[in-house]
């Protein structure tokens, strides 16, 4: 089974694009929970989800969970210790997926990999599409029989457009310290036990929203930009240099790499 872990924080009418594409999902109903993980804040958005799953998702198993503590890191953990499925799909509750999504995943996962899937992003009116370096990546890799993950670190990056094995994540979770990149370590804490990647047809898509002032595109001074991105490096390091037996020192090197180049760009490196 898939436990879908959607966290969400004072949500606006996406949440309900989000969720309305898990009810058109082709994989069986019976194959798939939602968590929803409301943190942060109770009502209204409480009693607003919860009469939204009572008339709409009826079909769907479907638990929203309330918790006081703010914060993505800390929500997707609270969603990981209630979660029942053997496979993870994150999706933050201002993006969707396609009908084909978990069904595509999730047939590749039983195969004993670890999926990856094709990504749009568009800004929040919708009518416009915006380069993605991950899709840029995707068509990169697509025909590529064995990729691995230095080939697709772009994707790890996120820990959404995947889908995980209960076993790669074991006990690991998000650092809630972290408000920039935690989805970059949390990704590169868990790749020692990634095995095989592969990718979804480009029909099962992740579509990101760009939205003015999130978490992503919220500007930062260059003094946080600068300290929040060394920290990161920091922390990639010591990932590698506690267990250097069991991680791949490329594709670490790529995440400090990635790290001290951000200070400089506007958007993720790869």
């Amino acid at each position: 089974m898939v436990s879908v872990i959607i966290p969400t924080y004072k949500p606006q009418e996406y949440i309900y694009t989000c969720l309305n594409s898990l009810k058109e999902q082709s994989l069986a109903p019976k194959l798939f929970e939602i968590i929803l993980v409301l943190n942060g804040c109770n009502e209204p958005f409480y009693s607003d989800l919860s009469q939204f799953i009572e008339d709409q998702m009826q079909a769907l198993n479907v638990r929203l969970i309330q918790m006081d503590e703010a914060g993505v890191s800390s929500a997707r953990n609270r969603g990981l210790t209630k979660a029942a499925g053997q496979f993870i799909a994150f999706i933050d509750d201002d993006d969707y997926v396609s009908p084909s999504y978990l069904k595509e995943m999730y047939d590749i996962a039983k195969q004993g990999y670890t999926p990856v899937s094709n990504i749009s992003a568009f800004k929040d009116n919708g009518t416009e599409n915006i380069p993605n370096y991950i899709a840029l990546s995707f068509n990169k890799n697509k025909l590529r029989s064995n990729p691995n993950i230095v080939q697709l670190r772009s994707f790890f990056s996120t820990a959404c457009c995947k889908l995980i094995d209960r076993k790669i994540i074991a006990n690991r979770g998000f650092n809630p310290r972290y408000t920039h990149g935690e989805d970059s370590l949390f990704m590169a804490l868990i790749s020692d036990k990634v095995g095989r990647l592969k990718l979804t047809s480009e029909n099962a898509v992740y579509y990101r929203r760009i939205r003015k002032n999130s978490a992503v595109t919220k500007k930062r001074t260059i003094k946080k930009k600068i300290g929040s991105n060394l920290q990161l490096a920091w922390a990639f390091a010591k990932i590698y240099l506690r267990a250097p037996h069991r991680y791949n020192f490329l594709f670490i090197s790529t995440r400090i790499v990635a790290s001290i180049r951000n200070i400089f760009e506007s958007r993720p490196s790869t």
